[in-house]
């Protein structure tokens, strides 16, 4: 069973009383990471006092240690099965982005399910990407002979984290700011710090799967009954996207508890929100509470639109069901819901790269110690409709290259472009034939040519900017919620 819960606490710390709490110093001792180092130095940052941050809901029943969270509690609180079940897939994705001028804030979700390209890993669910990476990474820390259990869990969380900031940079090209991270137990622990919280359901469900069994109509939820309402997907028409929009509408009601409640300013009432904070949640290291609360006023009024970023359709692959999605226009729509265009320093005029001839061919290397690379490599280049040779480990690389034979420059040239690297000639390769090396430069990269289509408010001096399309108001993804219209009714 699947967890998607981790967007309300993160939203609530983040971006409604953290800050309060901070001003009297209670966050020293919140958990700290330093992944978004990981993205690239020259990457595009937010201008103009915008921020966007990225928060992140796991797939886990383990505390922050490492260890499996008491059985019964998984099971009769949290209605989650065995503490041992489930993973560290990132159920909930959501990039948040707020306005440096106080403006009306938005908050785009991004389906868990959506089949995207997961840098290392080649096409996948984009919920796996932390949990492929830290599997790999914790595996790489036992061969060198790490054993503490604590030691492991963070190191390889921390290569997780990398793994899904990464990804989402590289699909949606924008900047991510700052990040925060929760799992199961820190949903359940926030919401019991909160109090009673009002929902309100479009018709009666009942799921056992979720523990979810309620009434239609405006209701008032304890921790264990809140975690129910945002987790339940079967007997949902839209499953899992249901599913988000339900989240979305919890975050609503959080938002409306905390105006009406008095929790802003009552010390007490914080101080309990914060002691959970720093043991269930994970910020970026760079994240200034303090400052962030004081530009983010238009958070705690409500001043916040919540939406999903829309699917083409559904597939199968390899036996999972997943969303297919068009990376151009996600672009476009989280450009145009973040109302910024493209900004500075994403390419949006690059040529695609030229059409596959169905001659050239490419052997890869890996010249790294990232298992698996170059076979994921060769799975990316396959999806974007190139023929893979030879697949090999060899020596170490220093960085990553590119040689050809004659007839191979075009595709050559395009790798080398995506790599930031030289194609280089090689007479002593057979014609159409490229040898791509990979270096540790090489992870992290996304193969997926850049879009030729300027975006909103980039187009060139003197014409027209290509309008965005308007956000989805219906289809699975359900219609935007605004977070200041009172406990909105959902399915």
């Amino acid at each position: 069973m699947r967890i998607a819960a981790g967007t309300m606490s993160a939203v609530v710390l983040a971006g409604v009383g953290i800050g309060w709490a901070a001003q009297a110093g209670l966050t020293s001792g919140m958990y700290t990471s330093d992944a978004l180092k990981a993205l690239a130095p020259d990457a595009p940052r937010s201008v103009h006092g915008d921020t966007n941050i990225l928060l992140i809901g796991l797939d886990s029943r383990k505390a922050m240690d490492g260890s499996d969270l008491p059985a019964q509690f998984v099971t009769d609180k949290l209605h989650a099965g065995d503490s041992d079940v489930g993973g560290y897939n990132t159920n909930t994705l959501l990039l948040l982005h707020v306005p440096g001028d106080g403006s009306r804030a938005s908050a785009a979700a991004i389906p868990r399910d959506d089949y995207v390209n997961v840098p290392g890993y080649g096409m996948r669910k984009i919920k796996e990407a932390y949990g492929l990476a830290k599997a790999d990474e914790e595996t790489r820390l036992r061969d060198t002979g790490v054993t503490d259990p604590a030691d492991l869990e963070q190191r390889s969380r921390e290569v997780g984290r990398r793994s899904t900031l990464t990804t989402v940079q590289n699909l949606l090209h924008v900047p991510i700011d700052h990040f925060a991270e929760v799992n199961l137990i820190g949903f359940y622990n926030i919401a019991q710090a909160l109090g009673p919280l009002q929902v309100c359901l479009n018709a009666p469900v009942h799921d056992e799967y979720s523990g979810a069994n309620f009434p239609a109509g405006k209701q008032t939820l304890d921790p264990s009954q809140a975690l129910a309402f945002v987790r339940q997907r079967h007997g949902l028409d839209n499953g899992d996207l249901d599913r988000t929009h339900r989240q979305q509408a919890f975050i609503s009601a959080v938002i409306t508890n905390l105006k009406s409640t008095g929790v802003i300013g009552n010390i007490g009432k914080m101080q309990g929100l914060v002691d959970v904070a720093k043991k269930d949640i994970v910020i970026d290291s760079g994240m200034d509470p303090v400052k962030f609360a004081s530009q983010a006023t238009n958070l705690t009024g409500g001043d916040l639109d919540f939406y999903t970023l829309p699917i083409e359709g559904y597939a199968t692959v390899n036996g999972q069901d997943v969303n297919k999605v068009d990376v151009t226009r996600l672009r476009t729509e989280v450009s145009r819901l973040f109302s910024t265009g493209d900004p500075t320093g994403w390419p949006t005029t690059t040529a695609k790269a030229p059409t596959p001839s169905g001659h050239e061919t490419v052997d890869v290397v890996n010249g790294t110690d990232h298992a698996g690379l170059a076979a994921s490599t060769a799975s990316e280049m396959a999806a974007l409709g190139y023929r893979t040779g030879s697949l090999s480990t060899g020596t170490a690389a220093t960085s990553t290259s590119v040689r050809y034979g004659s007839g191979g420059d075009g595709l050559a040239g395009t790798l080398a472009d995506r790599y930031g690297v030289t194609a280089v000639a090689d007479s002593s390769l057979p014609a159409n034939r490229v040898a791509l090396v990979l270096g540790p430069d090489s992870i992290g990269v996304d193969l997926t040519p850049p879009t030729t289509q300027a975006s909103p408010q980039t187009g060139a001096p003197g014409s027209a900017a290509t309008p965005a399309p308007a956000a989805p108001t219906a289809g699975p993804q359900g219609a935007p919620i605004a977070a200041d219209q009172g406990t909105p009714c959902v399915d």
